[in-house]
């Protein structure tokens, strides 16, 4: 992470989000911890983040994976402990999940899916100047607004904002005049309005 202070770049900010998830491996926490020391608009970020993480304590933790690095590391001390060859995952492997252009200037990062209950935990940014489809919620959907300023309907939403919205409920229109990213957990059957 070679950024100058104050200067931003998306990848800049996505190292941010996932050092306040603790999403990153050890070496790669270090460098961005460095970074966020040295540059106060990174000190800002991470408090404005501190209450949106520290409220996922009360979220269920059946959809929480543990980070690539953990197996690994697990899988050598058991070895160790039985004087056996650690367990090496095959090689098809998926990897981290990428960003996807899903719509022009909607971008997804797909966490995690349930195909039993229909839902998805992803990361969305929407571009500057950007509009999400009006859409009806087939489900629960949280939201919560990692970066930016996002506006849903007459409400808008500051980063550390939350929005719990139930089945049947619909969001007419959802807009970012400076760009954001947020935290998204919702069904897949929603339908576009």
């Amino acid at each position: 992470m070679n950024s100058t202070p104050s200067t931003h770049s998306q990848e800049h900010l996505d190292l941010v989000f996932l050092f306040a998830l603790q999403c990153l491996s050890p070496r790669e926490m270090a460098s961005v911890e460095a970074q966020i020391l040295l540059c106060q608009d990174c000190q800002h970020e991470i408090e404005t983040l501190r209450p949106v993480v520290q409220s996922f304590v009360g979220w269920s933790t059946d959809v929480l994976r543990p980070a690539e690095s953990l197996w690994g590391r697990l899988s050598k001390r058991i070895a160790s402990e039985g004087n056996t060859q650690p367990f090496m995952p095959p090689m098809e492997a998926p990897g981290k999940p990428r960003w996807e252009e899903a719509a022009p200037g909607i971008h997804v990062k797909i966490l995690a899916r349930n195909t039993e209950i229909d839902s998805v935990s992803m990361l969305v940014r929407l571009d500057p100047g950007t509009d999400y489809p009006a859409h009806r919620h087939a489900g629960t959907e949280e939201l919560h607004l990692l970066h930016g300023i996002l506006k849903v309907d007459d409400r808008t939403l500051y980063p550390g904002d939350f929005i719990h919205s139930e089945a049947g409920s619909v969001d007419h229109r959802v807009w970012s005049e400076t760009g954001c990213t947020c935290f998204l957990m919702t069904s897949t059957e929603d339908a576009l309005s």
